[in-house]
């Protein structure tokens, strides 16, 4: 486990390879890297076609990634574990919703490690026991499976989120507003084609023009939006 990605994501006896690199792909978008598999179905898991497919760019994540014959094998540095099973254990560690915990959890700087379980069996009662917290993804009463890449997803995103997060790329070519003299222009023309079309009554304006003039402030025209209104205009003149 590395200072620089203190977070460890363990799959126990996975029996899908595809499985495996939605998983190194779910993590790899929320910028985690460490991945240990224990005991999987397929010992070459990691170079199957399928995990490869299913990492879709992250296969970095599979090739960084490590298979190990047991549990205890997994754990090397790890100083929180958690712990992902839907059911609580009687004498298991405290459940907790994921994001009622990584509140805490995230401002501690523990090196946390978490354990996803089998796709047929889950997380056997022993492995659970191991672990400082049992996290439980909140899902509809009547339908709580989840896909195990699915679960690896949520968790990861929750545990970023404590973690402070990613910020939100702004658009780099995002388009100029047209000034006011073109959005002046616009609307001298559209009550030309309003009038000429009978929409617009000159007895009886009913303040459409300043309810249109208060409609394209709001929308911030763009110059080339300009372009398109007014040649709609043209064409409802020219009929």
């Amino acid at each position: 486990m590395s200072t620089s990605d203190p977070t460890r994501f363990i799959l126990l006896n996975t029996s899908h390879p595809g499985n495996v690199g939605a998983a190194a792909r779910a993590m790899k978008v929320m910028g985690f890297c460490d991945l240990v598999l224990v005991a999987p179905r397929h010992p070459e898991v990691l170079e199957h076609p399928e995990a490869r497919a299913m990492a879709s760019g992250a296969t970095d994540v599979l090739d960084r990634a490590r298979v190990v014959a047991s549990f205890a094998e997994a754990l090397d540095g790890v100083t929180f574990l958690c712990a992902t099973a839907m059911t609580p254990r009687d004498f298991g560690p405290p459940t907790h919703a994921p994001r009622q915990l990584f509140a805490t959890l995230g401002q501690q700087h523990q090196r946390v490690g978490f354990v996803f379980g089998s796709e047929r069996f889950g997380m056997s009662n022993d492995e659970v026991y191991r672990c400082h917290a049992c996290l439980s993804i909140p899902t509809d009463p009547g339908y709580g499976s989840l896909n195990l890449a699915q679960a690896v997803q949520l968790i990861a995103y929750d545990w970023r989120q404590a973690l402070g997060g990613f910020a939100v790329q702004p658009r780099t070519d995002e388009p100029m507003a047209a000034d006011a003299a073109a959005v002046h222009g616009v609307l001298n023309h559209w009550e030309q084609a309003l009038r000429a079309i009978g929409f617009l009554d000159p007895a009886a304006p009913k303040k459409l023009m300043p309810r249109l003039n208060q409609l394209f402030n709001r929308a911030q025209l763009t110059p080339e939006e300009v372009h398109i209104l007014r040649g709609i205009a043209r064409s409802m003149l020219k009929r």
